[in-house]
């Protein structure tokens, strides 16, 4: 258990070595902070903190740095999540209301919170076997085409044109719109089989068929779509850590193509606000990388997917940690609309 003192002059230490990834003295820590105290009061402190395994000299005569588990206390000396500025909230914002559908909303979501960050940036798709129907649209396209049109609840739309084996009307077509609704909406994928049964002994005998096509499409789709997946952005922001990463950015980077390993990496045992650092993360061959993720939520307020960032341990994790949150509010209101601007 570190006394007051200690805290600090850890949280120093932490701080000054993410800026300038320069081991931190105690000279430099009783000039840049003001504590009070003399540098060789703090030099006691750095043995007490080195003793704990919370910094580590990595040269005879150098500084301190910061080790995982220094790390670690300083997150979880972090009780408040300080807020974005408001210039950081308009610019946010002003990006995700201008998207069109939820493929544009991941999109630029995922782009601002690489820049706001300046870390990779990950979002999780919202699982269609969490999701529900919204609505069901069929648009006839003439006696043997049909555009189905499916919409969930997170605004997801996907879309497919049939080809019938036997011609349609456009009364038939919407006599089976309507039962499809009827029995479908509100459900979710796992649901369907009942639904769709209902939906066959439900439509009159002459369009049979026509829903029977209809309801193997719409399970086909959402079957085929149920298949987690992320948007990733900033990678170019890897750049500036090189050093960081000490060898292992090309590992960095094929994690990065990996879609299984990067939803793995976001799920972390504990729900809300996580921070994985270092030799914590579940990928052993990026132990020198810190993930930083929470959920975010849709209509009905449960949560429905994750999002986080990527980077070096040696990152600043307050920032990092406001703008996860922040991005992932903004995502959560627009997705169940209840954002209003600001």
């Amino acid at each position: 258990m570190l006394d007051q003192r200690k805290k600090i002059v850890l949280n120093a230490i932490v701080r000054d070595y993410v800026a300038t990834r320069e081991p931190v003295g105690s000279k430099g820590i009783v000039e840049r902070h003001k504590l009070g105290v003399s540098p060789a009061t703090v030099r006691n402190d750095m043995s007490h903190l080195e003793e704990a395994g919370l910094i580590v000299q990595p040269h005879t005569s150098a500084g301190r740095i910061p080790t995982d588990a220094g790390y670690r206390e300083f997150v979880d000396s972090i009780h408040d999540i300080k807020p974005l500025s408001i210039a950081e909230r308009r610019a946010i914002e002003k990006v995700l209301t201008c998207a069109e559908d939820l493929d544009d909303v991941l999109e630029r979501a995922t782009r601002a919170l690489a820049r706001i960050t300046g870390q990779v940036a990950i979002i999780q798709y919202p699982s269609l076997r969490r999701t529900v129907l919204r609505h069901v649209e069929l648009v006839p396209l003439g006696q043997l085409r049909v555009l189905l049109i499916i919409i969930t609840d997170e605004g997801r739309v996907e879309e497919r044109t049939l080809t019938l084996n036997e011609p349609t009307t456009s009364e038939n077509i919407a006599t089976v719109r309507n039962i499809v609704n009827a029995q479908c909406v509100g459900k979710k994928l796992s649901d369907l089989d009942q639904a769709l049964a209902n939906v066959y002994a439900d439509v009159p005998e002459s369009t049979s068929n026509l829903a029977q096509t209809i309801g193997e499409m719409i399970v086909q789709v959402l079957a085929a779509d149920s298949e987690e997946h992320v948007v990733v952005a900033g990678r170019k922001n890897l750049a500036q850590y090189d050093a960081d990463f000490n060898g292992t950015m090309s590992d960095l980077l094929d994690i990065l193509e990996e879609q299984v390993v990067l939803m793995r990496m976001l799920a972390p045992t504990q729900g809300g606000l996580a921070v994985q650092i270092g030799r914590e993360n579940t990928e052993a061959k990026i132990d020198n990388a810190s993930v930083v993720s929470t959920s975010y939520s849709g209509t009905n307020q449960s949560s429905v997917a994750r999002l986080g960032i990527i980077g070096p341990t040696r990152m600043d994790y307050q920032r990092t940690m406001s703008g996860v949150h922040a991005v992932a509010k903004y995502l959560s209101d627009i997705l169940s609309g209840t954002h209003e601007s600001r």
